[in-house]
């Protein structure tokens, strides 16, 4: 199946490149250069929320399906807990963190039409450039997307906008806050949003579509499912970290949510 297929070229060529970084003492252009785009410090997102968390303001949030979204939210945090999390955590055993993050990168890079639409809409036409030329050059000289020469070489950053932020630049409000399962944190204009970026993103599967990267509904939940613990694996820290330290989980995971879409909107 496509789906498979897929996985298995992307573990292939991660793997190839992943054992010939490790000979970094012999060969100074791996060392120096391709060494920074399987570095781990190259999540902006991440970082920007860490910054985000220092800075925040708490703001009045519109929030009548509380009960609800505080059952989901326990819902959410079981299914991290007894299942995302001891497969992520196998997953991280077997696969070595540098291929892990090239997978990440990996997906980010076939998010480009999403991207590319969403800043269309907003009129942010240099930022759609930006966008088509990280696009091409990590496609081919940084294969397939695993690596990210683009920000490395040409210091072209990305430019992440999705059909939410597209509504709140022309001013929808957010909504109620909703507690998606699954998908965690939301509200009523991100989730609405969720249809229209699912038409753009290339691993979401549809009907009579030329650029499907998968053949099926079932393949593409397959595929979401693996970018996920792939995630997870990297990223999982964060989460632990906001559980330990958040008085009430809910409360805390909604102001953060908000108010981080509050400020993506405004840039």
């Amino acid at each position: 199946m496509r789906v498979f297929k897929f996985i298995v070229l992307i573990f292939l060529i991660s793997t190839i490149l992943g054992c010939s970084s490790k000979n970094v003492e012999t060969n100074s252009i791996t060392k120096q250069n391709i060494g920074k785009t399987i570095s781990n410090n190259d999540d902006e997102d991440d970082e920007l929320l860490d910054e985000f968390e220092d800075e925040m303001e708490v703001k009045k949030i519109y929030d009548p399906l509380s009960g609800y979204n505080r059952a989901m939210t326990n819902f959410n945090d079981g299914l991290y807990t007894y299942v995302l999390r001891p497969v992520s955590n196998g997953y991280k055993k077997v696969v070595h963190k540098e291929i892990r993050s090239s997978v990440k990168k990996f997906f980010h890079n076939i998010m480009y039409p999403l991207r590319l639409v969403n800043n269309l809409l907003q009129g942010k036409f240099k930022n759609s450039t930006e966008e088509t030329g990280r696009f091409i050059i990590n496609s081919t000289v940084g294969i397939f997307g695993l690596f990210d020469p683009a920000k490395s070489y040409f210091g072209l950053e990305k430019h992440d906008e999705d059909f939410g932020q597209t509504l709140g630049f022309y001013g929808v409000s957010s909504g109620p806050h909703i507690v998606l399962p699954i998908f965690g944190p939301s509200n009523l204009r991100d989730t609405f949003s969720m249809y229209p970026d699912s038409l753009a993103n290339p691993i979401d599967y549809h009907d009579e579509r030329s650029y499907n990267l998968t053949s099926s509904t079932k393949e593409s939940i397959y595929l979401k499912s693996y970018k996920i613990v792939n995630k997870t694996s990297i990223d999982g820290e964060q989460y632990e970290k906001m559980r330990k330290d958040a008085v009430d989980l809910y409360s805390y995971q909604r102001d953060i949510y908000e108010q981080y879409r509050a400020k993506q909107i405004e840039e």
